[in-house]
């Protein structure tokens, strides 16, 4: 480091300078979205904007709604981008930004926009079945689409509660965050009624609308503790449980176009309306990378993490890079939307390349945090004396947190899980700006609710998408039950999803599955790009299946190695402590489950890619 001195701008610019990992990542992304990304829909898809979609061949003003591109866009990119876009690069930011920036630029090229794209494509040409139907449909055997139908079930309850606890949490009493949250949705069924029926396709005009209305709830939200609505409800986090999951119930059951939709496109709006902010300000202020490109803490033995670079990076930054979660919602609510084929690339790829320039920011936000700074918020005191000689060690003594403390008006110390060291380092930038200096505690908290919010997106379409898969499943006993427009089987699904993931959010009990979320979700991932790899070629594409099998590679080694390592090294420990032992054998049962799903699903797959290779050699 002491190399790129001030003296050497240029170097110095390059090495540790935030401005220039943004505007690589925006040519990056710009690129590829207008080379590769032309490439792969003319030759590898061979998109079609005179096809019919499903929305249009099985309408039926409920699930099945075209709508216009850029409604669909702002739906998909709320659903998709959840918790994982923010916190996993702030956790992963312990190795250093260097690693984490690589993988996110390359993975959300050459992995996550074409695992989305795909998918969304198969499921389009598949008139909007989940994923477990094309499993089904493209390998040929029924053992693929019932275990796809478990393996995404169990890993979409999972999601679902650990995203909808990272809400409660940050929304738990705080008056000014629920009361913004919750004028979200009065908003959106305005816009819904509006854009849909009132003034149908006037988009520009609900638009408009909306983002004022918004605009006040954020504004006079600051407002609200001192006024008689905060004494409406407790704030504490079973209450928010239970409006949360009543929220979720209503999303998955009311018409698409009437509240899941607009509200997502209102979201959509307000997420990347504060991300290009945040690029600006960064561009601007061009705050210094405080965190070294690298930290010793790559051979593993972190305070945040434990386990080494590879492979522990690869499945903390899921959601910027790769997340399996996405083929849920590419098989779900999303191709029963879209009007045209010609829209599948600026929505899939599109908004899995805007989600890779939110972890970007959110990386560059937490590296821009003196890492004394970083560390202290992240990690708990009582661990954190274990780690002080360590830390020092690699330098790591300036802190400027009393003053950050004052700054936001709030305890920064030990506040765990990277929520809250993003809020600080996007406060840091805004408040950086010139004549925003006095504005820290709103920007902090203003971020806050920002997190909660765009968290928030992705527990209604998860939970609609939970339900589709469920209502499949339970179509095979009672056939009603497989139609999307029965209300009774909606009604009853929904109920059964909604009970899942808020009981383990009321009882605590997601605090025992969510730390193998990751592993399970990046499983999730390698089950698509292979269901993925089977639909390129049966299609007669076989030359180029390049495409998905190099990610598929790369992605489920990857995994593989990490759910070993989890099982070998935290899970089973975990079950010789009479306190971890239920969280220690859920962990591990949870994990082998999935694993052998992608094993089973493998081992249908292959046969064909190879008796393919055979004919086409």
């Amino acid at each position: 480091m002491k190399i790129f001195t001030k003296k050497n701008q240029f170097f110095y610019l390059c090495y540790m300078n935030a401005m220039p990992l943004v505007i690589a990542a925006i040519a990056i992304f710009a690129l590829a979205y207008r080379f590769y990304f032309s490439f792969i829909s003319a030759k590898v898809l061979s998109l079609d904007p005179n096809r019919a979609t499903p929305s249009t061949l099985l309408y039926d003003d409920r699930d099945y709604v075209p709508m216009k591109k850029w409604i669909v866009f702002g739906h998909h990119f709320a659903a998709i981008a959840g918790a994982g876009p923010l916190v996993g690069p702030v956790l992963a930011c312990q190795f250093g930004y260097f690693p984490g920036f690589v993988w996110m630029v390359v993975g959300a090229v050459m992995a996550g926009s074409v695992h989305d794209m795909v998918i969304l494509t198969a499921s389009v040409r598949h008139n909007g079945k989940s994923l477990a139907a094309i499993a089904r449909a493209e390998i040929g055997k029924a053992s693929s689409g019932i275990i796809a139908s478990v393996a995404t079930f169990v890993i979409i309850i999972i999601a679902m509660a650990g995203l909808g606890l990272v809400v409660v949490n940050a929304l738990a009493e705080s008056s000014w965050g629920t009361f913004t949250i919750a004028a979200t949705i009065p908003i959106a069924l305005l816009m819904g009624v509006w854009m849909f029926k009132f003034r149908k396709h006037k988009t520009a005009e609900a638009t408009i609308i909306g983002v004022i209305l918004l605009t006040l709830a954020v504004i006079f939200g600051k407002y609200i503790p001192s006024s008689p609505i905060a004494s409406w409800f407790d704030y504490t986090p079973k209450t928010l449980t239970l409006l949360l999951a009543g929220y979720g119930f209503l999303a998955s059951v009311l018409p698409v176009w009437l509240l899941l939709s607009p509200r997502d496109y209102l979201s959509s709006i307000m997420k990347l309306g504060v991300v290009a902010m945040l690029a600006l300000g960064i561009i601007v202020v061009a705050p210094d990378l405080k965190m070294p490109a690298f930290t010793s803490f790559i051979r593993g033995g972190g305070p945040i993490i434990p386990g080494t670079l590879f492979p522990y990076l690869f499945i903390t930054i899921a959601c910027g890079a790769i997340s399996g979660f996405h083929a849920l919602i590419s098989s779900g609510t999303t191709p029963k939307m879209i009007m045209s084929e010609q829209h599948i690339r600026p929505i899939a790829v599109g908004a899995m390349l805007s989600e890779g320039l939110v972890s970007v920011m959110a990386l560059i936000a937490a590296a821009s945090l003196f890492p004394m700074d970083y560390f202290m918020i992240n990690v708990p005191a009582e661990k954190l004396a274990q780690f002080l000689p360590q830390l020092k060690a690699m330098g790591f003594s300036s802190s400027d947190l009393p003053n950050l403390e004052v700054a936001v008006g709030e305890s920064l110390a030990g506040r765990t899980g990277g929520a809250v060291s993003l809020a600080v380092g996007m406060a840091q930038i805004f408040s950086s700006i010139p004549g925003l200096k006095s504005l820290m505690s709103y920007w902090y908290h203003f971020a806050i609710m920002f997190e909660a919010l765009f968290i928030l997106t992705t527990i209604d379409a998860g939970t609609r998408v939970a339900r589709f898969i469920l209502q499949e499943l339970m179509g095979k006993f009672y056939k009603p039950f497989g139609r999307t427009d029965w209300l009774p089987g909606n009604l009853i699904a929904s109920a059964i999803v909604v009970f899942f993931w808020g009981y383990f959010i009321y009882t605590g009990s997601v605090s025992t599955i969510w730390p193998m979320f990751g592993s399970a979700n990046q499983l999730l991932a390698t089950i698509a790009l292979t269901i993925g790899t089977s639909y390129i070629i049966n299609q007669g594409k076989i030359r180029y299946a390049w495409v998905t099998l190099i990610p598929l590679a790369f992605v489920g080694i990857t995994t593989f190695v990490a759910g070993i390592m989890n099982i070998i090294g935290i899970y089973i420990p975990q079950m010789s402590s009479d306190k971890m032992y239920v969280q220690g054998s859920i962990n591990l049962a949870l994990t082998l489950i999935i694993m052998l799903s992608v094993v089973i699903i493998l081992k249908d797959a292959i046969p064909g890619w190879l008796k393919a290779l055979k004919e086409y050699q």
